[in-house]
């Protein structure tokens, strides 16, 4: 626990989180779900979506508490260590405007500072709202489709996947350039 742990170790360990939720008590696995959760705990009138008992998935928003928890432990345990990118990456990283591509985060668009700009609370809000009505809509975020979907050779799981990949190419390759030039003023 006093160094990061290589991906083949790390990897297989959360791979198989899943089948030991399976195996321990039928518990699917999903992130996004707990989205539904928090909305069905609100009091007062709810769609009738929300209207569900919340309490019985109490161990999915506990080990949603706990990925947070945990983040911020190795966030604290581990602040100092460098992001280690392609050269290329950087190059191109820099191109958009954000001349701190070593930060596990770019200042630029996540510092307290960066909250003054509306244009990053259009980027937050949107990108939150396109997130969340996606994972719903699709039914699922992506570990849920890819990881207990497809083990359970459910085809509605493979679209999804296959959709989200295209999604994030089409994000990674044309949308996200140009929305981090467009916040930070680079070329995008």
């Amino acid at each position: 626990m006093t160094q990061l742990w290589p991906w083949y170790v790390s990897g297989p360990l959360l791979g198989l989180i899943v089948p030991l939720l399976l195996w321990l008590g039928n518990k699917d696995f999903g992130i996004s779900a707990n989205l539904r959760h928090v909305c069905a705990m609100w009091p007062g009138k709810k769609p009738a979506f929300f209207q569900y008992d919340w309490r019985k998935e109490t161990w999915n928003l506990l080990f949603a508490l706990g990925l947070l928890a945990g983040g911020f432990l190795a966030g604290y345990l581990y602040p100092g260590d460098p992001v280690h990118l392609n050269g290329t990456v950087l190059e191109r990283i820099k191109s958009w405007g954000l001349d701190d591509p070593q930060a596990i985060v770019p200042l630029k668009l996540f510092a307290a500072s960066a909250l003054a700009s509306w244009k990053v609370w259009v980027y937050l809000l949107l990108g939150g709202f396109l997130i969340g009505f996606g994972a719903r809509y699709g039914g699922g975020c992506t570990s849920g489709h890819a990881i207990t979907g497809i083990a359970a050779l459910q085809l509605p799981s493979l679209v999804a996947v296959v959709f989200f990949f295209v999604g994030g190419l089409i994000g990674a390759w044309w949308i996200l350039p140009r929305l981090v030039a467009w916040i930070t003023g680079g070329a995008g």
